[in-house]
């Protein structure tokens, strides 16, 4: 059958019959790909020979020695749509042998809870929640911790955040809302009529925060400040006018 050509032939190219063997091949797999099997996070998933990890520093005044925590993350679905990280297993380990028991039975349990799969999230909340009757602390940066547990939590919940399945960052409007009120609180200034030098009573003695913050209650951190006869926090934006 013959084909007129009514364009202008700009370029050829000859197929050859493995070139189409091979695109075949290629959307075949492709194919096969899309509709593979999606695998989620369950107990029976066996554990690889190698799992990539995260370690993270936990150092309190309860203890000259400092705390490692290892979460150890399987992928599933890898080179796919539907890769997805997920923690497997966590580690703790420390100088300190005072807690060795119950921290054992808590990373043994938490890693249960990974690998069981679903929503692990609520496991932030649960331990965040847990106060230590001789009292808290205050990490560096002024986020108060109620316990070690608590801590081991909220160092949980940076990892979730980091892999995605947690976020907890604040929208347009708060960021742009706490930073109006950092600034405001840099431009504040007294001057000092004896040595007529001017100074700002209120810098942060931690980097971040004025020195006379107070403890939000929402985010647990000493950011909360008094300004235009309002308590705001400069950390989450919580304000007492709303």
């Amino acid at each position: 059958m013959a084909i007129k050509i009514e364009k202008k032939i700009t370029g050829y190219k000859v197929e050859k019959p493995e070139d189409v063997a091979a695109a075949k091949a290629k959307a075949a797999a492709e194919a096969k790909r899309k509709t593979a099997e999606i695998i989620q996070m369950h107990e029976a998933i066996e554990r690889p020979g190698c799992l990539e990890g995260t370690t993270y520093k936990i150092k309190t005044p309860l203890s000259e020695h400092s705390l490692y925590v290892t979460v150890n993350d399987i992928i599933l679905n890898p080179d796919t749509e539907h890769e997805q990280r997920r923690p497997f297993e966590i580690f703790i380990n420390s100088k300190n042998m005072d807690h060795f028991q119950w921290i054992v039975a808590l990373t043994r349990i938490l890693s249960a809870v990974f690998r069981k799969g679903g929503d692990v999230t609520f496991l932030v909340e649960e331990m965040k929640a847990v106060f230590d009757p001789r009292g808290g602390y205050f990490k560096p940066g002024g986020k108060f911790m109620p316990s070690l547990v608590a801590e081991i939590g909220d160092v949980i919940e940076q990892h979730l955040t980091r892999i995605g399945m947690l976020r907890n960052e604040l929208d347009e409007h708060q960021k742009a809302f706490i930073a109006k009120k950092k600034a405001e609180l840099a431009g504040r200034a007294v001057v000092d009529h004896d040595t007529c030098r001017t100074e700002n009573k209120e810098e942060p003695d931690n980097g971040e925060f004025p020195a006379n913050a107070q403890l939000c209650v929402k985010c647990n951190t000493k950011a909360m400040v008094q300004m235009d006869n309002c308590m705001t926090c400069l950390n989450c934006g919580e304000s007492k006018c709303g």
